[in-house]
């Protein structure tokens, strides 16, 4: 019975996984972008207390290089890394929308991509070929589908075989005999 459940659920359930591993790849940059900032903030505030209670110059700047520097390089750092972990979430929720997106309802993404690909394009058999155009096409090839332009060919061009089928729609190429009139 569980088996049972957890194969009807597999899309979700596996979908909900990978979700959870790529959040908890993401969740220790932003741990360390926030402990970077906070860090960088705690000693900028230590080096201004310890430059505010200086009067000369030149006892200002151990307090300069040691708190004051490192703390502003700390809040770049941990900035950088915030932009790069929120970014990486992102792209992480598009992936999830996605999947759902493709997914066919009780059917696995990679199973509904297979379905679409043996799909038939284009099913008439009327052709059609584009002025000074080399490939004939089915009527309703997404191609010429549309294009006022888009022509019957004559048998001149079927006969000659100066045209050759469309690699999208296919279309039945077979050679029109001499007895056939122009059209």
């Amino acid at each position: 019975m569980r088996a049972a459940r957890t194969d009807r659920r597999s899309p979700t359930a596996s979908s909900a996984a990978s979700r959870a591993a790529r959040l908890r790849a993401v969740h220790p940059m932003l741990w360390a972008a926030f402990a970077a900032l906070a860090t960088g903030a705690v000693l900028c505030v230590i080096g201004w207390y310890g430059i505010s209670g200086e009067r000369f110059a030149e006892r200002q700047l151990p307090y300069l290089a040691s708190c004051t520097v490192p703390g502003a390089a700390l809040i770049v750092a941990g900035a950088v890394l915030l932009a790069h972990g929120r970014g990486a979430l992102a792209a992480a929720r598009v992936e999830e929308l996605y999947g759902l997106l493709v997914t066919v309802e009780g059917q696995d993404p990679a199973g509904a991509r297979a379905e679409r690909a043996a799909a038939p394009v284009a099913t008439s058999d009327d052709l059609l070929i584009v002025p000074g155009g080399k490939l004939l096409h089915r009527a309703d090839c997404p191609l010429v589908s549309g294009k006022p332009d888009a022509v019957p060919p004559n048998a001149s061009v079927l006969r000659a075989g100066d045209a050759a089928p469309c690699p999208i729609c296919a279309p039945p190429h077979t050679p029109v005999d001499s007895t056939t009139p122009e059209a």
